[in-house]
């Protein structure tokens, strides 16, 4: 495995996770929690609930969508699947590209926590753990960096654009927010992709642009 930036996350998340699983205490400290955010300054909740996850299928979903889903292709003549940090990388150089997912990581899996907050700040027995706006955030990043590739998903036998699928999944997330009900934060999954958004559009507009180019 070579030692990256997108591989040490993975690595870092799936080791605490497991450990949580075990340790009651570690989930109990980093469950995020606006009410205790609020009351309690406990700022470490804001943070360390992209580490924990709820059981195993909750950690290797996310996992498999960061290290899958978090790529796109690359047109160097042949198809190339790599993770959006190397196409950061290609673009911005080792340090600097990987600086980028960093970024768009660990502030999009902030970010992800403001509408959360918002709402439940004054709730006492709200709280939500996992990296799923973190990683919304980064395939949101590739699918505005590379809206041409093709997405593929487990429980669809064909291949989707990503400039077809990013829309539709917004919408899906925000009708599925309003209808309420189920244990999914779709509200941080819609944070976690409006920061993956907004943060390529910042480095490189012309990718929206590109993005754009797709329905005019």
């Amino acid at each position: 495995m070579v030692l990256n930036v997108l591989n040490i996350i993975v690595l870092v998340t799936a080791v605490v996770s497991i450990l949580a699983f075990t340790n009651n205490e570690i989930s109990r400290k980093l469950l995020y929690i606006p009410y205790e955010v609020k009351n309690g300054n406990n700022y470490t909740r804001v943070f360390g609930h992209m580490f924990i996850h709820a059981d195993y299928m909750h950690l290797g979903f996310n996992m498999f969508a960061l290290y899958f889903l978090g790529g796109v292709f690359l047109d160097t003549g042949e198809l190339r699947y790599v993770g959006v940090d190397d196409t950061l990388v290609d673009t911005y150089g080792s340090l600097k590209g990987q600086f980028h997912f960093l970024i768009l990581y660990i502030f999009g899996g902030l970010f992800a926590t403001l509408i959360p907050y918002l709402r439940h700040h004054n709730n006492p027995s709200y709280s939500s753990l996992g990296a799923s706006g973190a990683v919304s955030s980064v395939v949101f990043a590739a699918i505005i960096w590379n809206p041409g590739m093709t997405i593929h998903l487990m429980f669809i036998p064909f291949p989707i654009p990503a400039y077809i699928f990013g829309p539709l999944y917004l919408a899906f997330e925000y009708f599925a927010d309003r209808r309420g009900g189920g244990n999914i934060a779709h509200d941080a999954h819609i944070g976690g992709a409006l920061f993956g958004i907004a943060y390529i559009l910042i480095i490189n507009i012309d990718k929206g642009k590109e993005f754009l180019s797709y329905f005019i």
